[in-house]
């Protein structure tokens, strides 16, 4: 149907050789204003037709409006991967502030460029957020040139910061390890002291959260999502159902640590392993207040996602876990991805190496010497030396 609602507004749309054309009007859905969108839609539809396309009259939509429809079709575009469109968000919050109520058509690529310096300026973001940003606002110039507020996509004429230095490279040693989780328990114990039970809730929380991480390797959203019903402790198993992929949808064996918090956390009976203290019916969520606290008294600076990796690194380097198996406990498709999770140490390098050294060593079954060509036995002693004759073919 050319003509539909949205957001309250009339909406009209069609295609043509595989382009799609539409536009927001500013006519509430009525009958007689159906009539008018269809007519519209109907001019528009001829000029396309005609190869006049360009004659499409550019409508002027402020970048916060347009950055708030954008918010709303990627919700419903990403709703099976709901961190997708969150982070889109995240993108448009920033520019919203920055260029405000300036029509999008309006915004170039040298805006663009005053737009990154104010970002590493003012908010001291990092290159990888930057480069978040600069993709989210690609795809929302896509989005308003489909509704024909743009005709262009400055980001495509500016320089987009490397992700060389999007993966992090942070491995937790077991000293690191012992002073975070210690600080997190004497934090905790703090607040019960002080009745403060909601933040010593939240304390107990994070550990729990943290340790899974380091034991099983699970993603941080996958273990705050995980509902009581998909662990099965009398298997000791557990199974990630709402994985961002197929391969992230997998059941994993609980080390013995694990199997002491879900015990632990399935003795309330309710419906998420991690419930919210302030809404029940919903689980936790990212707690960074609390993570902060705990960094600033343990000294350890890391993210949650640091202990993940902590985990793929210890399993490949200590453990000798197979790379395709680890792969498949951490939720990935292919080598690729698990490979920014190991980070081999020189140390770790020298020790294989010294290993290799230990093993008995591969002699070729011939060698130089002198200029002559000699036959060797297969131990490497030279117990016979026999010159090889080279072969004279005759004519």
């Amino acid at each position: 149907m050319p003509v539909r609602e949205r957001n309250g507004k009339l909406e009209w749309r069609f295609k043509v050789n595989g382009h799609e054309y539409s536009h927001i009007t500013d006519l509430a859905d009525t009958e007689r204003n159906r009539t008018k969108a269809n007519r519209m839609e109907a001019d528009a539809r001829r000029l396309v037709t005609e190869g006049r396309g360009t004659e499409l009259r550019i409508q002027v939509e402020p970048f916060s409006s347009a950055a708030d429809a954008f918010v709303t079709w990627a919700r419903g575009e990403y709703v099976d991967h709901p961190n997708s469109w969150k982070r889109l968000s995240g993108s448009m919050t920033g520019g919203k502030v920055f260029f405000g109520k300036r029509p999008l058509s309006s915004v170039t690529r040298g805006d663009i460029e005053d737009f990154k310096s104010w970002r590493r300026t003012v908010h001291k973001v990092r290159e990888v957020t930057l480069r978040h940003d600069l993709h989210a606002l690609s795809l929302l110039f896509q989005y308003g040139a489909k509704h024909q507020w743009c005709k262009v996509n400055p980001i495509r004429e500016v320089e987009i910061p490397s992700d060389k230095d999007a993966v992090r490279m942070n491995v937790l040693s077991k000293a690191q390890e012992l002073a975070y989780f210690t600080a997190c328990e004497s934090l905790r114990i703090e607040k019960a002291a002080h009745k403060r039970t909601k933040e010593a809730r939240g304390l107990q929380d994070l550990w729990d959260l943290h340790t899974l991480m380091v034991q099983q390797g699970c993603r941080p959203e996958e273990l705050r999502e995980l509902e009581q019903s998909a662990v099965d402790l009398g298997q000791g198993k557990f199974t990630i159902q709402a994985g961002k992929s197929d391969a992230a949808r997998r059941t994993l064996r609980m080390r013995s640590e694990s199997r002491n918090i879900f015990t632990r956390r399935l003795a309330t009976a309710g419906r998420w392993v991690f419930p919210s203290i302030k809404y029940p019916a919903r689980h936790i969520g990212q707690a960074q207040r609390l993570h902060a606290a705990v960094v600033k008294r343990s000294g350890v600076k890391c993210v949650p996602y640091d202990f993940r990796h902590t985990f793929a690194s210890r399993a490949a380097n200590d453990e000798g876990v197979p790379l395709p198996i680890l792969a498949a406990i951490m939720g990935h498709a292919n080598l690729r991805s698990i490979m920014k999770y190991v980070h081999t140490s020189q140390s770790q390098m020298d020790h294989q190496m010294m290993r290799l050294d230990s093993l008995p060593a591969f002699c070729p079954p011939t060698s130089v010497k002198n200029g002559e060509e000699t036959g060797k036995v297969g131990n490497g002693q030279e117990d016979r030396q026999t010159p090889i004759t080279p072969t004279v073919r005759v004519q």
